[in-house]
């Protein structure tokens, strides 16, 4: 099974060109299911071709007694059809064991979103008067210009900006890159910053040089900046749920309300499938139905 699951990462890595971050996800997900295998079977994991139907539905019965998500769950059953479909392939196993399996129903909960006035309060809290505070500003009001996934905010370079341009090149999930505009807000933010940013002695002559960097001028962390934000969400006195993401939903949603079409926002989001993005939908739906029952004069 062990050697089964390095062939398989070897395959993400160099055929699939998959990320360290996707690799990292297939080998704790194949990792937990050959733990569990190895419990079932009184300390020996079958062989691949040895797994059968009933083990994995035996799998994913304890992952529910032991409370996983929804989302973890169909996670994994999503890496052990690729896994066995790689199997299949390579001719250890006949058949894909996990094909069979159902993915359980996944609630859609609708994200938390800010207004206009509050993603005002929060872009307008980081002092202006330091360096730090600068680029606070920026990072807010890059993240909620341009809809930015929390790790693709931290990942951007020096070069990826075109300010002139007002865009910013952007390396979502997948390694798939768009180009995302920027408002003229968050160009003069991203300024402010550069004119006072101290950088690494590493970065001076890097091409691939952070364009967000911490106290110590390396790059920022996904940590760092969710904690940047919990101090200015207690500042400000915001939902405290909000959190970096919430500004990308904040993007989208006030798009959709303002009339942008779906198609539009799908493609500034990076989402691959149109269905990612209509869940925003059912955002705008409430809002419609609220400003309906407001107006109309027989809507109650």
């Amino acid at each position: 099974m062990q050697t089964a699951m390095a062939r398989f990462l070897r395959f993400l890595a160099v055929e699939k060109n998959a990320s360290p971050l996707t690799i990292k996800s297939y080998r704790e997900d194949l990792t937990a299911l050959l733990e569990y295998l190895t419990e079932a079977y009184q300390g020996r994991c079958p062989s691949p071709s040895q797994i059968t139907t009933l083990d994995l539905r035996g799998y994913v019965a304890a992952m529910h007694e032991a409370n996983y998500s929804f989302a973890t769950v169909a996670r994994r059953l999503a890496s052990l059809r690729s896994f066995f479909r790689f199997g299949m392939r390579e001719g250890w196993v006949k058949d894909n064991p996990a094909k069979p399996l159902r993915n359980p129903r996944k609630p859609r909960n609708l994200p938390h979103v800010l207004s206009t006035e509050e993603v005002r309060r929060l872009l307008e809290a980081p002092p202006a008067n330091d360096p730090m505070g600068l680029r606070d500003r920026a990072i807010l009001e890059t993240l909620y210009s341009a809809g930015l996934r929390i790790s693709e905010l931290v990942g951007l370079n020096d070069s990826d900006l075109d300010l002139r341009a007002e865009v910013v090149r952007v390396r979502g999930k997948g390694r798939r890159e768009r180009l995302a505009p920027l408002g003229s807000h968050a160009v003069r933010a991203i300024r402010r910053w550069l004119a006072v940013r101290e950088i690494h002695p590493s970065f001076v002559d890097n091409p691939d040089r952070p364009l967000f960097v911490n106290r110590f001028k390396l790059r920022l962390t996904t940590r760092s900046v969710a904690r940047m934000l919990e101090k200015y969400l207690i500042q400000t006195g915001l939902d405290q749920r909000t959190t970096p993401h919430s500004l990308r939903h904040s993007f989208a949603t006030h798009l959709l309300n303002a009339g942008a079409d779906i198609r539009s926002v799908q493609e500034l989001l990076g989402h691959k499938s149109l269905v990612t993005t209509q869940i925003y939908t059912h955002l705008t739906t409430a809002n419609l139905k609220a400003v309906y029952e407001k107006a109309h004069p027989r809507a109650r």
